[in-house]
């Protein structure tokens, strides 16, 4: 059924845009207005001291609560004790891309200052090993100033890593194409793999304008070295094909360029939000005068949306997201093209390895339902599923053809201070392709 659906009338994308503004207004219209304004009074009363009641995080159990009952079993685990923002945990994960993993990894929260407006700043780190030769270290932070009149987002990467490469595209084949176009495009989905040593750097600063509505400039150096695969000088794999037509060396890449965005926000929580939205539009001008290998021009889009459902449980949401790059001149390396889990925090299209689709123009919509299980929100759980596509260099264009992921999970509470919660899918895509996904806070 995916399938027919793919490459028909694509119905799903349609549906899902449909909800994402339908649903908001079907979720209030089923207030119900009362007979008399004294009852009104009296219910909007209860309904604020209900919300207060349950958002308290005193009444809430997290990860933390959990250790306190199992080492001091005597104590009561709901306390007035102010929680630390910082959350340290073992860095154990699984997925297609990366195989088993184990590390280290944490995550800290904090409000600056005394601005009742502030938004919670966030960093977080980690250093790992994987099952498929890949180690990681990674330092980022999203920090907003007292009043949030300045924000800094940044992160950097030094990493060893192996890159599955399914090739150039949305799956769709080269019809009549040379050997190495049918190569590029590679329908039959054959995975390379591609070794390298990568580093990143990237900061950008972002001055509030006006509530919420921030401007921004930065810089980003991507460079990757030693870059080794299977007979990359006679076209004989996806990688090379591309390389030898754009231009690029098989053994090294840099991508360092200027960034220009344009951010708006409302969401209440970076980490797990209820409510609210989030915007992120942005230019990337790759230079050579700055050491990158070739001139570039891409578009970047990032919109989130947030609806609670419900007054008494919040944590009930109805969350949007839409992720897109779009190259709009020049040439971009293989491993940098905008794919499959290529977004900022590498979540996007659960169901399918890193990159697994990719292209010079490439858009992502995901929804997701979220739901408390236990009255105490220790366990929660998730339903999602997305739509990727992506055009190609043998005619596809992009939201031509649409590839579906979906799946189901399990959220653990670890640190109610910050809404930091352990995340558990398992999703489901095309030609084959599931897998589980273990991570710290929502994908989105």
């Amino acid at each position: 059924m995916w399938h027919r659906l793919s490459n028909k009338k694509n119905y799903l994308p349609n549906l899902l845009l449909l909800l994402f503004f339908i649903l908001p207004v079907f979720a209030y219209a089923q207030v119900i207005t009362p007979a008399d304004s004294l009852k009104e009074d009296s219910l909007r009363v209860k309904a604020l001291k209900a919300k207060a009641s349950i958002e308290n995080t005193n009444q809430q159990y997290d990860f933390g609560d959990l250790l306190s009952n199992v080492f001091n079993p005597k104590k009561k685990a709901d306390t007035l004790h102010r929680r630390s923002g910082i959350t340290i945990v073992p860095n154990i994960a699984a997925n297609p891309t990366i195989g088993a993993q184990i590390g280290i990894k944490a995550v800290a929260g904090k409000k600056l200052g005394n601005d009742p407006k502030t938004l919670l700043s966030i960093a977080a780190t980690s250093a790992s090993i994987t099952s498929k030769g890949i180690i990681y270290f990674y330092l980022n932070h999203n920090i907003f100033t007292p009043g949030n009149r300045w924000n800094l987002q940044g992160n950097m990467v030094v990493a060893k890593t192996v890159a599955p490469d399914y090739g150039l595209g949305i799956g769709q084949a080269a019809n009549g194409g040379t050997a190495p176009q049918n190569l590029l495009a590679d329908a039959a989905h054959k995975v390379y793999a591609i070794h390298s040593y990568y580093y990143n750097i990237r900061e950008k600063v972002y001055k509030e304008v006006a509530e919420g509505l921030f401007v921004g400039a930065g810089l980003s150096f991507e460079i990757r070295r030693n870059i080794t695969n299977k007979d990359t000088t006679n076209n004989a794999t996806p990688s090379s094909v591309y390389n030898n037509e754009h231009g690029f060396p098989q053994d090294h890449y840099a991508a360092d360029g200027f960034l220009f965005n344009i951010a708006y926000t409302t969401r209440d929580n970076p980490n797990r939000a209820y409510k609210g939205i989030y915007f992120d539009a942005g230019i990337r001008v790759n230079q050579t005068w700055i050491g990158s290998t070739k001139n570039s021009v891409q578009v970047t889009t990032d919109l989130r949306k947030y609806v609670s459902l419900s007054d008494v449980s919040p944590e009930t949401v109805l969350a949007f997201w839409n992720w897109g790059s779009y190259l709009v001149t020049g040439n971009v390396p293989y491993l940098e093209l905008p794919g499959t889990a290529k977004d900022g925090s590498s979540r996007s299209g659960r169901g399918y390895t890193s990159q697994y689709f990719k292209g010079t123009q490439f858009n992502d919509t995901e929804v997701e339902f979220r739901f408390p299980i236990l009255k105490n929100k220790f366990i929660s759980g998730v339903t999602f599923a997305s739509m990727q596509t992506a055009n190609d260099e043998h005619g596809t264009k992009l939201f031509q053809v649409f590839q579906p992921g979906y799946g189901a999970g399990l959220r653990v509470l670890f640190n109610k201070a910050t809404r930091t919660n352990l995340a558990l899918d398992y999703a489901f895509g095309k030609y084959g392709n599931k897998g589980f996904f273990l991570n710290l806070n929502e994908s989105f």
